[in-house]
């Protein structure tokens, strides 16, 4: 463990705040920065300065995910735009449930791989309260975005960000906007509780789903 900062925070994470945090578990990560080989290192890092002003900020670890307190948690960005019919859609529209929202794209190989387990969990955790919502990046073409889903079964809907302008909206030290695919858990106050980098599994998420859905509101 590394010491605490000035404000005494104490951060442990998985990877998460390297800046190839995603990349180094299964991300698909963009051809301008190249493709890091996923070795199932673990590293610590210090909170940065954001973190380093809470009093007592302490981050978790699950497989590759860092659990925020939640004294500590970030409010998550304004999300809105169209969603992959054109409709509008929006992150605040979900206020009142935990949701999970998930950065992805039909041309990565991680995402096609846990497509399937998201769409099962999504499924099973509605009674809990809980609400998936997807960002497609790097997808100009709805048409194949469309289909992605369909082949996938993927019944929650998605915001369609081609250019990648939502995703600099989070911190990068939970949203690496680089490396896909990335997910990240939304506590019902709409802060950030949990962030996630690379293909998550339904045994990584569900844990983590739990944890945040059995907080009180």
């Amino acid at each position: 463990m590394r010491p605490e900062g000035p404000g005494g925070v104490r951060m442990r994470t998985a990877a998460l705040a390297v800046a190839a945090l995603a990349a180094a578990v299964a991300g698909c990560v963009f051809a301008a920065v190249g493709t890091v080989a996923a070795d199932g290192s673990r590293a610590e890092a210090a909170a940065g300065p954001a973190a380093a002003d809470s009093a007592s900020a302490v981050v978790a670890t699950a497989a590759e995910a860092a659990v925020i307190d939640p004294a500590d948690r970030p409010a998550a960005p304004v999300l809105a735009g169209d969603d992959l019919d054109g409709k509008p859609l929006t992150l605040d529209g979900f206020r009142g449930h935990v949701v999970v929202v998930n950065v992805w794209g039909s041309w990565c190989g991680p995402c096609r791989a846990e497509a399937g387990e998201l769409a099962r969990i999504d499924r099973q955790t509605r009674d809990q309260g809980v609400r998936f919502l997807g960002i497609n990046t790097r997808d100009p073409d709805r048409a194949a975005v469309r289909s992605f889903v369909r082949a996938h079964g993927l019944g929650f809907p998605s915001l369609h960000d081609p250019t990648g302008e939502l995703l600099l909206r989070f911190p990068p030290a939970l949203l690496n906007p680089q490396a896909i695919p990335s997910t990240l858990v939304i506590d019902r106050r709409g802060r950030i509780a949990v962030s996630i980098g690379g293909a998550v599994t339904g045994d990584e998420l569900s844990p983590l789903l739990a944890r945040v859905a059995g907080e009180a509101s």
